[in-house]
């Protein structure tokens, strides 16, 4: 049985991968300092060790036995990377040093790391490419990218899946596992949270799209986590392959909400606010080399990323 070490396996998407690994009969160890994600999140069949990035003894005590590692850990709000561009350096970029440093020390050479589509900063192409230019408009995107040199420096085998919007839910044998982000950032939440006396805030209705709003591009957790897993079988010795993951397409705010009314069988409270400073109007991932590297093609659509997400919320 092949152990793994799946750091930030207590967040939204580190469980989710926790729970689909131990499904497909890997050993999984999580390593989480419990900061952002949820302890009661992490899979029963998985071993859970509390830990700081920035804890390298930690680190090298989890890393025992392991023969390969998928890396979500890290600060994630790009409002508060503004704030704290140390901290981020320091947690995100630092702690990966020690991540690596301690996977050495093992001889482990295997990773698949959590990157993001932030890394290519303001899109000058659409869709957006594995080669279009990388220049991040803000410390967390810029901290991943130092995450991805850094890895390309080491020479082990390795592959960055560069998310674009994550969405939907799992449904595991202990129930749905939700997003439970506080705060809340992801567009599809703060849809199904909206109300008369706090209504969605729509950034712009005004942008050069085909209804006025921002068009982004999203794919559902589960079909995120089959890439991971291919990702595992596709690390070749001695590259590190950068991949973008999204549906291919996108879906504008309007017809986000549009397919939430839908679903909920009413009306999303809505009001139009002022565009935000730094915001395309469209970011869209090409797939291309997620299809040939990994074989992997997204399965699941807006509605049922949705619709999941309802199904999670309400259990």
């Amino acid at each position: 049985m092949t152990r793994i070490l799946v750091t930030g396996g207590a967040g939204y998407v580190g469980s989710t991968a926790t729970a689909i690994l131990a499904d497909r009969g890997y050993e999984v160890i999580v390593f989480d300092d419990l900061s952002m994600g949820h302890a009661d999140a992490v899979d029963a069949r998985a071993t859970l060790i509390q830990g700081t990035l920035l804890d390298a003894d930690a680190l090298r005590s989890a890393l025992a036995g392991c023969q390969a590692v998928i890396h979500f850990a890290g600060k994630s709000l790009v409002g508060e990377s503004v704030e704290k561009p140390k901290l981020y350096h320091h947690v995100n970029v630092d702690g990966t040093h020690n991540l690596l440093d301690a996977m050495a020390i093992h001889g482990i050479d295997k990773i698949v790391f959590s990157s993001s589509a932030a890394t290519y900063g303001q899109p000058v192409d659409d869709p957006i490419t594995e080669e279009s230019v990388a220049s991040p408009t803000n410390p967390y995107g810029a901290s991943k990218l130092a995450i991805d040199k850094m890895i390309t420096a080491t020479g082990i085998s390795a592959i960055s899946l560069r998310y674009f919007n994550v969405a939907g839910a799992f449904e595991s044998s202990n129930g749905w596992l939700p997003e439970r982000h506080n705060p809340e950032t992801h567009l599809i939440p703060l849809v199904l949270r909206a109300t008369e006396t706090n209504p969605l805030k729509i950034f712009g209705t005004d942008w050069d799209t085909k209804d006025g709003t921002c068009i982004r591009d999203y794919v559902h957790v589960v079909d995120l986590i089959e890439a991971h897993i291919l990702a595992l079988g596709a690390l070749k010795p001695h590259t590190h392959e950068i991949v973008n993951l999204g549906s291919g397409g996108g879906y504008s705010v309007r017809e986000v909400i549009t397919t939430a009314e839908e679903i909920l069988g009413r009306p999303v409270p809505a009001i139009e606010s002022p565009r935000r400073a730094g915001d395309p109007a469209t970011l869209v991932a090409s797939i291309v080399k997620a299809k040939s590297l990994l074989g992997w093609v997204p399965t699941r659509d807006l509605k049922t990323m949705i619709s999941d997400a309802v199904k999670s919320q309400a259990q």
